[in-house]
């Protein structure tokens, strides 16, 4: 994995260590300090037995809600579960705890309340199991779990750090919000939020490579994320862009054939390169009146990727989308 905090890079590396010497206790406050993301983690998520039950779980509940999750090394779901539970009560900030119980040492526990598959979690309230579920459940489904037990659950330190990361890259401070992007992956390796935010933070210094390595960092169940795959359409258009010809050779090369399919190809990457988005997207759709299945569907496949680097809510992307649509279905 990448050295966040070391590794930015010539140029930004300088500038970034500087703003973290400087923002130190400033990030650390945004973030949450180390470990599990809050200065209290190690309280909120611990490790238990059939020995501690009594006082970590029954006893514990009387005051503060206890999740209690039975997982095993073996068990690929409670893999998935695990990190995403953590996640959620940690950002309960106290209002909940969890404690991990390996079924395999402590299968005694495990029968006595009739664990029969894992992952299996229980919610204790006042000394009494009040809820529960088995399998592994998406991010949304365990964050409603727990706020049933501790009401609603704001933004993660994490969430916090990337939101103000991203409001520094929007307001063109490069080096602050690539050192708080690179701060959250810290803390949470393999956010999809924080790691397409520092990859767009090098490519914007011309750092295409670890732009690369950063995205590689992602999680397979993160890959379909929103932004990660912006950032990946976005870094593949920029990989592709060093070999486009001139704007002006090219038009005139179209406009004396306008039937030279692969020179307006050509011609919206040139465009696109030149910053000219709306045009590199209309010379792709001219190609696709005249002959949408031009080069095994090329000016379809360059629009979808054109709009994932835009964004899903971009106006171009929003536009170009209907007319796509409106050419592939009349």
């Amino acid at each position: 994995m990448l050295s966040y905090l070391s590794n930015f890079g010539s140029g930004l590396a300088d500038i970034a260590n500087i703003f973290f010497t400087e923002h130190r206790d400033t990030m650390e406050q945004i973030i949450g300090g180390e470990g599990l993301g809050a200065p209290d983690g190690a309280a909120l998520i611990k490790e238990g037995d059939t020995t501690s039950f009594g006082e970590d779980v029954i006893q514990a509940s009387m005051e503060t809600p206890v999740i209690v999750d039975f997982w095993a090394p073996w068990c690929g779901p409670c893999k998935q579960l695990g990190p995403a539970i953590e996640k959620v009560v940690t950002a309960a900030a106290g209002a909940v705890k969890l404690v991990k119980i390996n079924v395999d040492e402590n299968q005694q526990l495990a029968a006595q309340l009739r664990v029969q598959s894992i992952p299996a979690v229980f919610a204790f309230k006042n000394g009494q199991p009040v809820d529960g579920f088995v399998g592994a459940l998406p991010e949304s489904q365990i964050k409603a779990f727990v706020e049933r037990l501790a009401g609603e659950i704001g933004p993660s330190p994490v969430e916090e750090a990337t939101a103000h990361a991203r409001a520094l890259f929007e307001q063109g401070d490069l080096a602050s919000a690539a050192g708080l992007f690179g701060e959250a992956l810290k803390a949470e390796p393999g956010n999809p939020d924080a790691a397409a935010g520092l990859a767009k933070c090098y490519m914007e210094n011309g750092d295409l490579e670890r732009a690369r390595q950063t995205l590689s960092v992602v999680p397979p169940e993160h890959q379909n994320h929103a932004e990660v795959r912006s950032v990946e359409a976005a870094l593949t258009l920029a990989e592709g862009s060093g070999d486009t010809g001139d704007v002006q050779e090219l038009r005139a090369k179209v406009e004396s054939n306008p039937s030279d399919h692969q020179a307006r190809f050509e011609l919206s990457e040139a465009l696109m390169a030149a910053g000219q988005r709306e045009e590199a997207v209309d010379e792709l759709l001219e190609i696709m009146r005249r002959d949408r299945n031009w080069n095994d569907e090329a000016a379809r496949k360059q629009l979808i990727t054109l709009f994932e680097a835009f964004g899903p809510t971009d106006e171009l992307t929003l536009s170009g989308r209907r007319q796509l649509s409106s050419l592939l279905f009349s």
